[in-house]
């Protein structure tokens, strides 16, 4: 998959520190919309992520308030422990250190949790996709949903949200395919494709067993610039890295 003709947009909730398929899927399209103005859910992927340790994978989380916040949307959920970015810098410190090139990304990983003070987790997720995406060399415009006028629910606030940003091909998660009605796509003239996440060669991990849910930061510590070699997006854009 790539640009080709046309313009190709996927509409994805914000995510923390995401795993490797998060960021191939941006670097597929040509337009990232972060489709926060939808409802926060708990113990999912928005303010959380997995590393690798000595006794096994760990969950990083970014406390949030919900009490009684039963339909806050994701751009209105507050972070409610300033001490949170101290508190994860220093367990990848303390995990990660040994990694091959911890010490060739430390200065700018530090220096990005140390920006992290912002009080919406929507702020804080955009904040590391957006260096993120600049470390792993992808330029994909990012978006914010409430950018465009869209109107429905479900699969009809997507396309909407398609043709606002004038999409004309929409890339989705495998997983959408339990509830997509696919034909609100064809009669809105847009194709609909779902990204394959099978087949992700293993890198040099620390902690095995191998694990690929976890968090984009593992390869790049691990692989530093040869992060690229071990995404699908790089070989599908035929981009020499």
């Amino acid at each position: 998959m790539g640009s080709g003709v046309g313009k190709r947009v996927a509409i994805v909730q914000s995510c923390y520190i995401p795993w490797k398929g998060y960021f191939d899927l941006i670097n597929l399209v040509d337009e990232f919309v972060l489709y926060d103005d939808r409802q926060y859910t708990r113990r999912d992927w928005r303010n959380r992520n997995r590393i690798k340790t000595p006794q096994g994978s760990q969950w990083l989380t970014i406390p949030v308030e919900v009490t009684g916040r039963y339909e806050q949307r994701i751009d209105e959920t507050r972070i409610s422990d300033p001490g949170w970015a101290d508190l994860h810098w220093k367990t990848l410190t303390h995990n990660y250190a040994s990694s091959p090139f911890f010490e060739a990304y430390r200065d700018r990983l530090e220096e990005l949790y140390r920006r992290a003070d912002a009080p919406l987790l929507s702020v804080v997720n955009r904040l590391f996709l957006d260096e993120l995406c600049a470390i792993l060399g992808i330029e994909t415009q990012l978006t914010w949903s409430t950018d465009y006028e869209a109107e429905g629910a479900k699969t009809e606030r997507l396309v909407s949200l398609c043709r606002a940003a004038g999409a004309t091909h929409y890339l989705s998660g495998p997983r959408a395919r339990d509830y997509m009605d696919e034909g609100l796509f064809e009669e809105a003239g847009i194709e609909l494709e779902y990204i394959d996440y099978s087949g992700y060669p293993e890198y040099p991990q620390l902690h095995p067993p191998f694990e690929h849910a976890v968090t984009v930061l593992d390869l790049i510590l691990n692989t530093g610039p040869d992060a690229p070699r071990y995404m699908k997006s790089f070989a599908a854009k035929n981009v020499t890295v």
